[in-house]
C-alpha cells in the first residue's frame, strides 16, 4: 500500500511564503508522478502542480507563477513552494502519487491563509 506524509502546513497571512513537504512511507517517489492536490472549503479537489519522473512540471492556472514544484528523489521527497499566497488558496493540500499500480493521495496538511 503507497503511503504518503505531508507536512508544512500552517496559517499564515496574504502574500507570505510557505514550503510543503511530501515523503513516501516505504514508497519509493522516484518512480512516480508526483503531484499536489487541494481541496478548499466547500470546493471540489483541484490538482494543482504535477512533476514527471524527469522533472517536467505542469501547474493549475490558478497558482502558476506562484507554486513551484519539485522533487529530491535522494532525500525520497516532493516539495511545493509556495509564495503570494492569498485567502482562496486556503485549502487541505495532499500529495499525490501516480503509478503503474494506480493513484495514491496522502490525508494533507492544512494551509490557511488570512487577508
Amino acid at each position: 500500500q503507497v503511503r504518503l506524509l505531508e507536512s508544512g502546513g500552517a496559517s499564515v497571512q496574504a502574500g507570505g511564503s510557505l514550503r510543503l513537504s511530501c515523503t513516501g512511507d516505504r514508497f519509493d517517489v522516484s518512480g512516480a508522478i508526483m503531484g499536489w492536490i487541494r481541496q478548499g472549503p466547500g470546493n471540489q479537489r483541484d490538482l494543482i502542480a504535477t512533476i514527471t519522473r524527469d522533472g517536467s512540471t505542469t501547474y493549475a492556472d490558478s497558482v502558476k507563477g506562484r507554486f513551484t514544484i519539485s522533487r529530491d528523489n535522494a532525500k525520497n521527497m516532493v516539495y511545493l513552494d509556495m509564495s503570494n499566497l492569498k485567502a482562496e488558496d486556503t485549502a487541505v493540500y495532499s500529495c499525490n502519487a501516480r503509478t503503474s499500480r494506480g493513484s495514491f493521495s496522502g490525508l494533507g496538511t492544512q494551509v490557511t491563509v488570512s487577508a
